[in-house]
Order: structure tokens, then C-alpha cells, then sequence
């Protein structure tokens, strides 16, 4: 199944598609995931969502005067587990896209964006037994796994996780490769082409341009 085509202009899309893209990948090489930093979100979050509800809910039934007092703790409350909500997400989670491990090897992965500039970065932290944690800092262009039209392209992006991230490329050898820029780009290429005869507008073989020759062909007919 072909992946979604996105506008190449939206950092946002990009981001996106590629942050939904990694966990795929990890867990295809069966890394295994935690969903601890999502369900405490999901928790913080739905939590506030009810105790808006009942309120609300309360005050429409019983009135303003009988509810009055569990209003004041119930806001309190909301405010309570939104504030730590927003700690959450920007102090704990901190762009975390993946978290797991595999063969007792803890990985967690952060992405970011800089606005305007379509450059992909990774904040890699991984801890393998027996050796001291690790931590890397990674950078790719968007247009080494996405095309033109906007639609990605696995193939050199798990080249570039797999060489660039030890741990990965320990799980998917075969993708660990010193060219994988290289060949994310001619992969890339092949994923939306499909390029028939075209009659060569360039450079002759024996170095003059075409147009050049064509022009002392007709000085050679008159």
C-alpha cells in the first residue's frame, strides 16, 4: 500500500509522516515499544475532560448554589492536571517519538523541526547492557526519503536509521550501508519514475552540444 502524498511545503506534514513512519520500522525489527509516556498524556488529559463534564453537568441539574463549593475544587482541580499535562509534554516527553528497547537495550528517540528549514533531527539516547548510556544527534534533509509529488519513500529513510543508529543497524544489518544517502536518493528516483526514451539534448560524445552540431551540418549543406 502506497503512502499518502503530502504538500513537500508543509514542515508539518513532513514531520509527521515521518515521526508515524519510525515506530513502524522499530517495531517490524521487533523492538518493543512502550506506551508509558502516551498513556500518561491520554490519562492527564481525559481526566480534565471528565471533571469539566461532571461539573458542567452538576451546575446545569442541581444550580449554581448547590454546586457552588464543588465548582471551586473541581476548577482547581482542572487547572491542576492541565498544568501538569503541559509539564508532561514539554518537560518529560520532549519530543519523544519511540520509546522501547530491545534485547535488554533501552532506546528512546526525540524528533524536531526548525522553522523553515526542512531538516530532520533526531535525538537518539540508547543504554546497552554493560556500557554507558549513549547519546546521538542526527540531521537529514526531508528529500532524502520523500519525492517531489510528496510521497515517502521507506527504503532510504531505514537506510539512514539503520547506519546511523547502532542499535538499529545491529537489528537490520542488511540496511546498514556508508553509501545509504546515496542510494536513498537513486531510490527515491526509481520510487516516481518511470522514464522512457528521450532523444538527448545534451552534449555530443565527442563534446560539442547538439545544437552545435547541427549548426555545422548546415554550413556543410551550403
Amino acid at each position: 500500500m502506497s503512502s499518502p502524498k503530502i504538500s513537500v511545503y508543509s514542515l508539518s506534514d513532513l514531520k509527521n509522516t515521518t515521526d508515524d513512519a519510525l515506530p513502524n520500522y522499530l517495531t517490524s525489527l521487533k523492538f518493543q515499544q512502550s506506551h508509558f509516556l502516551a498513556d500518561v498524556r491520554l490519562a492527564l488529559g481525559y481526566s480534565a475532560v471528565v471533571i469539566a463534564g461532571v461539573t458542567f453537568y452538576a451546575d446545569y441539574k442541581l444550580g449554581w448554589d448547590a454546586t457552588k463549593y464543588w465548582t471551586f475544587w473541581a476548577v482547581l482541580a482542572y487547572f491542576i492536571l492541565n498544568g501538569a499535562l503541559t509539564y508532561w509534554i514539554w518537560a518529560v516527553e520532549k519530543g519523544k517519538i519511540f520509546t522501547g528497547e530491545i534485547n535488554n537495550t533501552l532506546i528512546s528517540i526525540a524528533s524536531s523541526v526548525t522553522k523553515h528549514k526542512p531538516i530532520y533531527n533526531l535525538q537518539v539516547r540508547y543504554n546497552e547492557p554493560g556500557k554507558k548510556p549513549q547519546v546521538l544527534k542526527l540531521s537529514a534533509p526531508f528529500t532524502r526519503w520523500f519525492d517531489s509529488d510528496g510521497y515517502f519513500v521507506a527504503t532510504p529513510f531505514q537506510h539512514w536509521l539503520a547506519t546511523q543508529i547502532p542499535v538499529v543497524g545491529k537489528a537490520d544489518p542488511q540496511k546498514v550501508d556508508k553509501s545509504a544517502g546515496v542510494k536513498g536518493q537513486d531510490q527515491v528516483m526509481e520510487a516516481r519514475q518511470n522514464m522512457g526514451s528521450e532523444e538527448p539534448t545534451g552534449p555530443a560524445a565527442d563534446g560539442t552540444s547538439s545544437s552545435g552540431a547541427r549548426s555545422r551540418k548546415s554550413k556543410k549543406a551550403t
